[in-house]
């Protein structure tokens, strides 16, 4: 028995496998190299390496490991990565950057190839969730698995990717609330914990829902007129990832928003005042999940992690092109290590393509 698993993030399946005690071996095609279209498949292979079954009944089964195929003049095919691509790279390590280059040129030289687009998507999201990240590597996952998708819409495993980080309505399932009561589970056997490289987030935890849930549309703008000064330098280097990157008229999007400390500047976050709040000023008709977010402080008296905020917009029905929603974000923050600790504001555009 071996499992082969369509995963951006192989060690939360790890951490799954090990809350259900499950102990074969697993395989991760996080590049989708299988071509495969949906998930779950169920394949019964000989000896030979021939796929005997594909969704085998119970009786296949039988079948199958009844009879000997040890003389099968058949031989399988098999799946090559050449070492100097970009898939062996993101397979088995090495630059990503270069890997990346590698499938934009392959991008060039074929714009409608979509299995380059999504791979191009999971190496972006590779490098974003390392040291090596640029803040602009989520948006372009997003855009690049967005373009596989429109290429091949059929494609359940780029739709589930896009939807793992998208809104609520477009949501199949909650795709890790399982990841607390894994844990405790764990913990209660006596058992280490797998750690997570990445820990998900709001989107990844989120339930679906049928309808537009809109609340706090009459909470009072904490800054209304604007008299707080600036984070001009900046201190906070801000990002925004509207997700899916084309949003259809009438239709929901979810907002990533993460607002990083400069430690080039030696910034920091002060933490012996008030929370971290997040403001969205929504054009009229326009709905949004709320206007109002905070995002609480740690213990500490000073830090540096990243703080994040999702929200939810939903398009009016009418509305086509692009459109830039207000917002701005209010916390303190301290130059240097010794420095001036300030109360600072900084304003956002959120970008929303309509299409």
């Amino acid at each position: 028995m071996v499992g082969i698993i369509e995963e951006q993030h192989p060690d939360r399946t790890h951490l799954f496998m090990q809350w259900k005690k499950m102990d074969w071996p697993l395989l991760i095609d996080s590049l989708n190299l299988l071509d495969v279209l949906a998930v779950p498949l169920t394949y019964l292979i000989d000896e030979a390496g021939i796929v005997r079954y594909e969704r085998p009944s119970d009786e296949e089964l039988e079948v199958f490991l009844s009879t000997d195929y040890t003389h099968a003049p058949e031989r399988g095919e098999t799946l090559e990565v050449a070492e100097d691509s970009p898939e062996h790279v993101l397979l088995w390590g090495g630059d990503v950057s270069e890997a990346i280059a590698g499938l934009l040129r392959r991008v060039g030289a074929e714009p409608d190839n979509t299995h380059t687009h999504f791979r191009l998507g999971v190496a972006y999201r590779k490098r974003y969730d390392s040291e090596a990240r640029e803040p602009e590597d989520f948006a372009k996952a997003v855009e690049h698995w967005a373009r596989a998708l429109e290429l091949d819409p059929n494609q359940y495993i780029f739709r589930r990717r896009i939807q793992q980080y998208g809104p609520r309505l477009d949501k199949p399932y909650p795709f890790y609330d399982w990841v607390p009561e894994a844990r405790a589970a764990i913990e209660a056997r006596g058992e280490t914990v797998i750690a997570l490289a990445v820990e998900p987030r709001g989107s990844e935890f989120a339930k679906p829902v049928k309808a537009f849930v809109s609340s706090g549309t009459e909470t009072e703008p904490p800054d209304p007129e604007g008299r707080i000064f600036r984070d001009e330098a900046p201190l906070i280097d801000v990002e925004t990832v509207t997700v899916p990157a084309k949003v259809a008229p009438g239709g929901s999007a979810r907002v990533h928003v993460v607002l990083r400390p400069d430690l080039s500047k030696k910034a920091h976050w002060n933490n012996e005042v008030d929370d971290t709040v997040f403001w969205v000023d929504v054009p009229e008709g326009w709905q949004v999940d709320a206007r109002r977010h905070t995002v609480s402080i740690p213990p500490e008296p000073v830090s540096q992690e990243p703080r994040h905020v999702e929200l939810e917009l939903q398009v009016p029905s009418d509305f086509t092109g692009r459109a830039t929603i207000p917002a701005y974000a209010l916390y303190y923050v301290c130059e240097d290590v010794n420095g001036t600790c300030l109360f600072r504001r900084q304003d956002v555009e959120i970008v929303v393509e309509v299409r």
